[in-house]
């Protein structure tokens, strides 16, 4: 069975999330500020990736984040909306690599790359639980 057979190059994903005490840096220590966290924005970006792919893999997979690598170059304020989109750049395998964008209201504020891996959903929890 091929896992990516509904899958194409040029995917595209997105999620968006209006900034709020819960996802600034304070919330989530990491900074100071009260804009919006650089952790969260990384996993507003995981979140469009996912959304991309997810639905279309058969039954009993799913995908995990394994690597980011972005930039976060611009604050988002509490009370604006960040909008992050993805588009699957590579397959290699199971390994899938997206292009990562994320925007406020008035520009680009982070951008990168994330790759994600298929996984067998019992499987990966069998080896996870099999951990404690």
């Amino acid at each position: 069975m091929s896992l990516t057979k509904q899958i194409t190059l040029g995917l595209t994903g997105s999620a968006q999330v209006e900034v709020n005490d819960q996802n600034t840096a304070i919330a989530y220590g990491s900074g100071d500020i009260s804009v919006f966290a650089t952790p969260a924005m990384i996993g507003l970006m995981e979140k469009a990736a996912l959304s991309s792919v997810d639905p279309l893999l058969p039954e009993g997979y799913t995908t995990v984040g394994i690597k980011v690598d972005v930039e976060h170059v611009a604050a988002t304020p509490v009370g604006g909306v960040v909008r992050a989109q993805s588009r699957l750049l590579k397959i290699d395998g199971r390994r899938l690599v997206f292009e990562v964008q994320a925007s406020d209201d008035t520009r680009v504020v982070g951008r990168g790359t994330h790759q994600r891996f298929i996984v067998k959903v019992d499987e990966f929890l069998q080896r996870v639980g099999s951990k404690k």
